[in-house]
Order: C-alpha cells, then sequence, then structure tokens
C-alpha cells in the first residue's frame, strides 16, 4: 500500500482488534517492510494514538486505552450490527440510553451506504420484536430528526393528529426527548408561528431542507421541561392521574407507570401513583383492567366514565342462565 493516509487507516483497523500484532505480520497484511511498519507507527503515536510496544517473540502492536476515543474504523458486517443494536437502544425501557442511541444512530447512518442501510432494515424488521408498550417510532425518521437538531437545520414532515389526518409541518427542531414510552421532537412550527411538541411515531417523511437557523428562545429551560410541563399538539391534555392500586409496586411497574416516582410503594400489597401523564383515557382503562387486581380511580373523571361504560358493556354481554 504506497497510499500513506489509506495505510494507517488500514493499520488503525487492524490495531483496533484486541490483540497483540506481530510486526511481520502488520507488514504482511500491509504489503509493506517491517520498518514501514516501524514508522507508521510513530505516525499514529505521533497522532496521539496509544500504541503500546511489547518485547520478546510473543510481544507486538496494540492499541492501548487513551485519554479520548479514537475514530473506529469497522467492517460492513459489524456498522451493520452497530446500526441494528441502536436502532434497539433506542427504543429502550433502560433510562439514560435512548437519547444517546439515537445520537449515536443518525452519526451510523449517515455514512452507512445505501447496500448496508437496507441490510439493517432487514435484520431490524426481522429481530427487533414488538414491545406492546404503544406506538413505536421509526428509527430511520428518529436518526433523521436527530441529525437535523444537530445540525440546526429545518426539517419539512408528513404529521398525523389523532384522528388520522396529515398535516406538512415546516419546523425548526431544537430537541427530540424520550418520555412516558414515547419519543417527542420539540420545535419551531414556522407555519403557525409558534412552539410545538409533536410525537415522532406520527411524523412520516422528515426532510432536512439544508436551511440553518439560530434557535428561538424556548419559553422552558431546555425541550424536556417543555415536553413535560405543558399540553402537547397531538390533541390529548396532560391531567392529573390518582391511583390506588391493590397489588405491589414492582407488580406494577412497566405495566402502567414507567416513569421514576410514578409508582409509590404504600405496603407490600399496596401502591399508589399521583403523577401527569398525557395517555387517552380508553388506554388507561383497558391497562388497569389487565392488571388483574383491585383499584381506586381518584381522577381523572374521563378515566372513571370509560371505566363505566365497560362496566355497563361488561354487564350487558353477561347472558342469565336459563333455569
Amino acid at each position: 500500500m504506497n497510499d500513506t493516509p489509506a495505510r494507517l487507516l488500514r493499520l488503525l483497523s487492524l490495531l483496533q482488534t484486541p490483540r497483540e500484532w506481530p510486526g511481520s505480520e502488520l507488514a504482511e497484511r500491509l504489503g509493506v517492510t517491517d520498518r514501514t511498519v516501524r514508522r507508521d507507527i510513530d505516525r499514529l503515536r505521533e497522532l496521539g494514538y496509544p500504541v503500546a510496544a511489547t518485547l520478546g517473540a510473543a510481544g507486538g502492536y496494540r492499541l492501548a486505552a487513551g485519554a479520548a476515543m479514537p475514530p473506529l474504523l469497522v467492517e460492513d458486517d459489524e456498522a451493520v450490527a452497530i446500526a441494528v443494536g441502536l436502532r434497539a437502544a433506542a427504543g429502550s425501557a433502560v433510562a439514560g440510553i435512548e437519547e444517546a442511541s439515537v445520537r449515536a444512530l443518525a452519526k451510523v447512518e449517515q455514512v452507512l451506504p445505501a447496500k448496508l442501510r437496507r441490510r439493517v432494515r432487514v435484520f431490524a424488521a426481522a429481530l427487533t420484536p414488538p414491545t406492546g408498550a404503544g406506538p413505536a417510532a421509526d428509527p430511520e425518521v428518529l436518526a433523521t430528526l436527530a441529525a437535523t437538531v444537530a445540525n440546526r437545520e429545518r426539517v419539512r414532515f408528513a404529521y398525523r393528529d389523532g384522528a388520522g389526518a396529515e398535516t406538512r409541518r415546516n419546523a425548526e427542531p431544537v430537541g427530540l426527548v424520550p418520555a412516558r414510552r414515547r419519543w417527542y421532537l420539540v420545535g419551531y412550527d414556522l407555519d403557525r408561528a409558534g412552539w410545538r411538541v409533536y410525537r415522532v411515531d406520527r411524523i412520516d417523511r422528515p426532510q432536512p431542507t439544508a436551511a440553518r437557523f439560530t434557535p428561538r428562545p424556548l419559553p422552558a429551560a431546555d425541550p424536556a421541561a417543555y415536553v413535560t410541563g405543558r399540553r402537547t399538539d397531538w390533541g390529548t391534555p396532560a391531567f392529573r392521574l390518582r391511583l390506588t392500586i391493590h397489588a405491589s409496586a414492582d407488580r406494577v411497574a412497566g405495566r402502567l407507570g414507567d416513569g421514576p416516582g410514578e409508582i409509590v410503594p404504600i405496603d407490600a400489597h399496596t401502591c399508589r401513583i399521583d403523577t401527569v401523564r398525557d395517555d387517552a383515557p380508553e388506554w388507561l382503562a383497558h391497562r388497569l383492567l389487565g392488571l388483574g387486581a383491585d383499584f381506586e380511580v381518584h381522577e381523572p373523571p374521563e378515566l372513571i366514565v370509560h371505566l363505566r361504560a365497560i362496566a355497563d358493556r361488561a354487564e350487558r354481554a353477561i347472558v342469565p342462565q336459563r333455569t
């Protein structure tokens, strides 16, 4: 390899494999002499990569841990594995990992060749199980939106409201926020001249416009605070949810309350929920009935109305037995 930059990149890629590399093997892989390998190792060190050397017959070169992470050079199959894993992590219930996964996914998918993107879609569709916790956001949509947020780039997209009606939006995106089992985009809607919160699972065909913008002052400390502190754009208002459930907090966790501090144990067999939610009352009613435990609803009144309607429907479905 006579192209020095290309050879250095290839050498760095080999050294990122966790093993000792004898100089002779590196020279064979690169098609150069042992002396050239030593010079290239010195060049990498000058660039800040900590290449450690071990003397002796069993010695060789390896890339050690340094103060900063070097750029990763991966093979095609490794890139596909990373992208598929990040797509799964973006929808993970592990607190704190979703947002970082989306940022990393945006960086990976930005540079993936078209053929590898197709492989990622195939693997993701085959391997990602449905969560059953509500509508899921498309990882490709998330990655595109994350890139527009990072680049401060205006974006156009189709948006569906709660009734399924579609409108076109032109927005200045300032943040992606994971909250209550969903992803939200915070942005300034240029056509409506106001701040909006969009559910990402209702966004289709996002198109970056390449038009940069200077973020306007957000009427909140940050996008996350804006999402949790106001009514959102899709027509489902936030409301106070107060419940007493005759089951342990561990039994309820993950099935109804997902946020930190939402479920408060009262004793070993009882817990309470007192929080602000934006779920549809119909959804909450069926989730509560699916717990298989007694409960009392203190508010909101809309949830009580739906539970009474379900009870009346069940009562009408019971046919008296003939005697």
